[in-house]
């Protein structure tokens, strides 16, 4: 089996912890329609990133209230669609199994969306550690939201391993220093391969905590997509 050895996990929620992209693409759409662009386009741009990073790059030529005010209508529009958020397959039986101070919560949605989301999706409560888009300045592929997320915990990066679904999210995940466990429930194998993903797999519950893990060390096991054994590989 592929056995992983870290610190900590640094796990991104959209498309990892929480199934939330029926509702992302309807807002994304909306707002696609308001500003006459292509919704296909719209969603697919806007996917790993902070909205406000993807609305100043779709509206270059507006002021900064402009933005602001468009970030604003985004989040109150994510954060009223709730209707079919739920937990994505294996990601409440994995942080059951690990304590709350061996991972963080790293995404690109506000605190309160994050909040919001993880709540509706029956996970937050295993929560105590989350980087939000409230909590930085440059998001995701910059490696900023990974390196605050492994300082909360306070291991260094190098120690760490993301799980992510983006590219986006895995490039920021390597240029931090970490490594990443990809998975393929949003972006086809290429585009994570292409991203730095050390490892592919279909979903959380595809990692297996060993028994022999403890407060100072995860013991992580890989499952492909048939549930057969990888190539073994320690790292």
């Amino acid at each position: 089996m592929t056995q992983i050895v870290c610190k900590g996990l640094l796990i991104d929620m959209d498309g990892v912890l929480v199934d939330s992209t029926p509702a992302v693409a309807r807002v994304w759409a909306r707002w696609a329609a308001r500003h006459n662009m292509d919704p296909h386009s719209i969603v697919k741009a806007a996917h790993g990133r902070t909205s406000i990073t993807t609305i100043r790059e779709l509206l270059p030529s507006a002021t900064p209230e402009t933005h602001s005010a468009e970030d604003r209508w985004m989040e109150e529009s994510e954060i009223e669609d709730l209707a079919d958020v739920v937990a994505l397959p294996g990601a409440q039986s994995l942080l059951a199994c690990i304590s709350p101070s061996q991972f963080a919560v790293v995404t690109s949605a506000t605190r309160a969306l994050a909040e919001v989301r993880l709540r509706a999706a029956g996970v937050w409560q295993f929560v105590k550690n989350l980087v939000s888009a409230s909590d930085i300045q440059r998001g995701k592929p910059d490696p900023e939201p990974y390196l605050k997320g492994a300082a909360q915990l306070g291991f260094a990066p190098q120690n760490c391993v993301v799980i992510e679904d983006a590219p986006s999210g895995t490039r920021s995940g390597k240029a931090a220093g970490a490594r990443v466990i990809a998975i393929r429930t949003t972006t086809d194998d290429a585009e994570l391969r292409s991203a730095g993903a050390n490892w592919i797999i279909n979903d959380c519950s595809s990692i297996r905590v060993l028994p022999d893990s403890s407060p100072v060390s995860l013991h992580l096991e890989l499952l492909d997509d048939s549930g057969s054994p990888r190539t073994p590989k320690m790292s």
